[in-house]
């Protein structure tokens, strides 16, 4: 479980920020009509999109949003108040135009796009084996990888699967330590009993592949499932694409943060869009040492506040283009 020699090759030699055009939006937002900084994150983040898209304008012409699904194992624990049945439902409400992401993406103007894997087999009960062979793993993180468009301004991330906040919290423990009881939350709603049962569903997990979780990959392929590993190769494409990546909530950035522990700055194309309610991401936050752009309690995934931070994006790159300098308004700069 200690190979996976496709995905770090993927991983090797990843592409680093422009400067130079992070540095041409600095230097035009100190000439725009307003006091220095006053515009808060909405200059750092034109600066980051500019980093990213190596173009001293940006552009958000082409947004899309790509939400995976999957389906767990470790379901048979008891860790979850719906069935797995529900993911596939899920993803035909999406196909419908039915659930939340469906009208934040249409309101984002952003493309959508739903890719489910392998929903007819969960992933194995990582209490009792693997969630995932490294063939399987690699797979996954391979359908993400290509399901990226490299002609894309900018990526929103995001996932569905009943049972996965398990997955995700097992993975996060694996990789920046403690146990059930600091990551686990109540997903989509488990009654405390139910909590109890993730909480040692994610500590035997944990003790089972105890011997192999040094390794990110190997964490990720024995404690995560399918539509976790195809957000790491969407994340990892994104880098290669020098395309920027909004994360949604725990799930997703759980999913995201292998690459953080393979490669110094791994995420550093990626924004967290939102603070999640549920139990264990803002943590997770933190030991990315990341700040997400919003916090407005949600905790629903579907890349929904992925979505729902693309028009603050929109509103930074707006201010940006548009506003004119003191020379061109007349303006009396400071002294």
């Amino acid at each position: 479980m200690t190979d996976f020699a496709a995905v770090r090759a993927r991983c090797a030699d990843l592409p680093p920020a422009d400067e130079a055009a992070a540095a041409a939006v600095r230097a035009r937002q100190d000439t725009l009509t307003k006091p220095p900084g006053s515009l808060g994150r909405l200059e750092e983040v034109v600066a980051w999109l500019a980093s990213w898209q190596g173009r001293a304008m940006p552009r958000l012409d082409r947004v899309a949003v790509l939400v995976f699904a999957g389906n767990h194992g470790v379901v048979a624990q008891g860790v979850s108040p719906y069935p797995p049945a529900v993911t596939a439902q899920m993803v035909g409400n999406f196909a419908a135009g039915g659930a939340a992401i469906n009208q934040l993406a249409g309101l984002a103007g952003a493309a959508l796009r739903v890719i489910p894997l392998a929903l007819e087999t969960p992933t194995g009960d990582f209490t009792a084996d693997v969630a995932m062979t490294p063939d399987a793993f690699e797979a996954a993180v391979m359908t993400g990888y290509d399901a990226v468009d490299p002609g894309t301004d900018l990526l929103c991330l995001g996932e569905m699967g009943i049972g996965n906040t398990t997955a995700a919290a097992a993975l996060a423990a694996a990789l920046f330590g403690g146990d059930g009881a600091d990551w686990a939350g109540r997903g989509t709603g488990i009654d405390d009993a139910g909590l109890g049962r993730k909480r040692d569903a994610i500590d035997r997990g944990l003790a089972r592949h105890r011997a192999v979780l040094h390794d990110p990959l190997a964490a990720a392929a024995c404690l995560g499932g399918r539509e976790l590993a195809a957000i790491l190769g969407a994340v990892i494409a994104a880098r290669v694409h020098h395309v920027p990546v909004l994360l949604d909530g725990f799930v997703c950035t759980a999913a995201a943060a292998p690459l953080a522990r393979l490669v110094a700055g791994g995420l550093d194309h990626t924004l967290i869009a939102h603070a999640s309610a549920e139990a264990g991401h803002r943590r997770l936050v933190a030991a990315l040492g990341m700040t997400p752009l919003l916090d407005l309690g949600m905790r629903l995934g579907e890349a929904s506040g992925a979505a729902l931070a693309v028009p603050v994006v929109r509103a930074a790159l707006a201010c940006h283009a548009g506003m004119a300098s003191f020379a061109e308004a007349g303006v009396t700069d400071r002294a």
